[in-house]
């Protein structure tokens, strides 16, 4: 009776794996030919955008980045970019795996995760172009060298970062213009008005720097003062404000995206999502206001004044 108890469970879970599969491989095939009909669709209205809210569209992304990308590249006239994404997960959702499936490109995705390689061929086709999986914690020290590894800075397309965490120390290390177009985090909590930062701390974790979750990355202000020193442009923000965008100033904001209409940052940290958490680790959902008061005893950098000094973030903004 064991024996065929133990046939019915091992048919079973064949089946299961066979649907699995076959429906997972619909799913995807379905979002991909759905993405790209609407992106190949926008493109004639390119050159008449005025906005991102214009163009953001979820493909694979997390949010409507897939559709600010596409605009970017495409005004650019960059078929195939050369990509580096720091911060992918599994590779499920990410900024770059829209361009690396329509493209077959070449790029380096960087994450710390167990397993990382096998669970990112479970759901993509690493053969249709060079993909290097790195699984790396990444930090100001070591940045440098895990890219030069690769030549990963050399004629770079599109470069995305999203760690939750020391991006901004990540990003001081790094050459001026060190790709045409850059995605880079920030943390719309801390609003529009200060210049700050977490501490550069290795393996910095968010929940373990503070149970809400909400402490984490760099302010847009601090995002927007460090990426003009490697002599890129501020364009906008995804509508779910989150992840600003750059493009070096090689590429003239006048020639390229002449229509393109910058905004107060108060519009670009007008954020809603809300992922707080208490100290049980339970989901709260917090409104804007109480967020940034569960956090005003955290230590941040304030990165306003020459020598950067740590503070708690109580001390420099206003309430």
């Amino acid at each position: 009776m064991l024996y065929k108890d133990n046939q019915i469970i091992f048919k079973d879970m064949i089946k299961k794996n066979f649907y699995d599969f076959f429906f997972k491989k619909f799913l995807h095939n379905k979002i991909y030919m759905t993405g790209l009909s609407h992106l190949l669709n926008m493109r004639e209205k390119y050159s008449f955008v005025n906005s991102f809210s214009d163009v953001d569209y979820k493909i694979f992304s997390q949010n409507g980045e897939d559709g600010i990308i596409d605009y970017l590249l495409s005004q650019l006239s960059i078929e195939k970019p050369k990509f580096v994404e720091i911060g992918v997960g599994d590779y499920t959702e990410a900024n770059t795996r829209f361009v690396f499936e329509r493209t077959s490109a070449k790029g380096v995705i960087i994450d710390c995760i167990y397993g990382l390689e096998k669970k990112i061929s479970k759901n993509l086709a690493t053969w249709r172009g060079e993909l290097n999986v790195i699984n790396r914690s990444v930090n100001s020290k070591n940045i440098i060298e895990i890219l030069s590894t690769f030549d990963s800075l050399r004629d770079l397309d599109l470069f995305s970062i999203d760690i939750d965490g020391i991006d901004y120390w990540i990003l001081n290390k790094l050459p001026e213009n060190f790709s045409k177009i850059a995605i880079i985090e920030y943390n719309p909590i801390f609003g529009k008005d200060i210049e700050v930062s977490v501490p550069n701390i290795d393996n910095f974790n968010r929940t373990k720097y503070h149970y809400s979750n909400l402490c984490f990355g760099m302010s847009l202000k601090a995002a927007i003062k460090i990426m003009q020193s490697k002599n890129f442009y501020f364009l906008g923000t995804n509508l779910f404000r989150n992840n600003a965008f750059f493009v070096s100033n090689d590429f003239k904001k006048n020639k390229y995206f002449s229509n393109l209409e910058i905004n107060e940052l108060e519009k670009y940290v007008d954020s809603n999502f809300s992922e707080s958490r208490n100290k049980n680790g339970k989901l709260n959902f917090l409104n804007k206001k109480k967020q940034i008061m569960e956090i005003l005893d955290c230590e941040i950098v304030d990165l306003s004044q020459d020598k950067f000094i740590k503070k708690k973030l109580k001390e420099i903004i206003d309430i």
